[in-house]
C-alpha cells in the first residue's frame, strides 16, 4: 500500500486496520501455537524424553512417539500448517511482484533503488524463513543427521528474528546516528588507552 498507493495510505492503513491486522497475527499465532502444543502432549512417548534439539521442537517429539494415530494426527497439522505458510509465501511473493512493477515505474532513479533496497531484505529472510522451514519438516530422514536438525532450525527460529530489528532498526537515521557515535567513541577510547599503554 505504501508504495503501489501511497495516496491512500492514511485511508487504507488507519489505526483500526492496523489494530485488525495485528490482532489477527497474534490470534492465528497463539491458536497455532495451542493446536500444537495439546497435540504434542497428548503423545505417549516410548523413548526418552530428552530431544535432540535447543528447544521443544515439535518434529524431534514425534521421533520419540509410540502412538502411530498421534503421531499421524500430529504429522497431518504439520503439512497444513505448511499448506498455510506456503499460502502466506505465495501472497507475499505476488505482493512484492505488484510493488516491483510499481518501483520499475518510477522515473526517479534514486526513488527505485530506495524503494528496493527497503524490500529486497525483508524478502530474503522471508525467503530463509520458509525454506528452512519446508526443509526441515518435509525432509528425507535419510539426510536427517543431529547437527543438521540443529542447523536448520537455528536458521529458521533464530536468525529471522535476530536480523529483522537490524534491517528495519538501521533505516531509522536516528539509529544510526547513535550506532555510529558510540562505534566512533568507542574506538578513540580504545585508541586513549592503547596510547596509555605503549607510554
Amino acid at each position: 500500500v505504501a508504495i503501489c498507493k501511497p495516496l491512500h495510505y492514511g485511508t487504507l492503513l488507519g489505526s483500526r486496520a492496523c489494530a485488525s491486522m495485528a490482532a489477527a497475527a497474534w490470534g492465528t499465532g497463539a491458536l497455532y501455537a495451542l493446536l500444537h502444543t495439546a497435540t504434542a502432549f497428548s503423545v505417549p512417548l516410548c523413548q526418552s524424553n530428552a530431544v535432540d534439539q535447543f528447544f521443544c521442537e515439535i518434529a524431534q517429539i514425534l521421533k520419540l512417539s509410540c502412538s502411530k494415530s498421534d503421531y499421524l494426527r500430529e504429522v497431518g497439522i504439520i503439512y497444513f500448517s505448511l499448506c498455510l505458510i506456503c499460502g502466506c509465501f505465495v501472497f507475499i511473493v505476488v505482493s512484492y511482484v505488484q510493488i516491483f512493477r510499481a518501483v520499475l515505474r518510477m522515473p526517479s532513479e534514486q526513488g527505485r533503488h530506495k524503494a528496493f533496497s527497503m524490500c529486497l531484505p525483508h524478502l530474503a529472510v522471508v525467503s530463509l524463513f520458509v525454506s528452512t522451514a519446508m526443509f526441515a519438516y518435509l525432509k528425507p530422514p535419510s539426510i536427517s543427521s543431529p547437527s543438521l536438525d540443529l542447523l536448520v532450525s537455528f536458521l529458521y527460529s533464530v536468525v529471522p528474528s535476530a536480523v529483522n530489528p537490524l534491517l528495519y532498526g538501521l533505516r531509522n537515521q536516528e539509529l544510526k546516528a547513535a550506532v555510529s557515535k558510540t562505534y566512533i567513541f568507542n574506538i578513540h577510547k580504545m585508541h586513549a588507552s592503547l596510547t596509555g599503554v605503549s607510554r
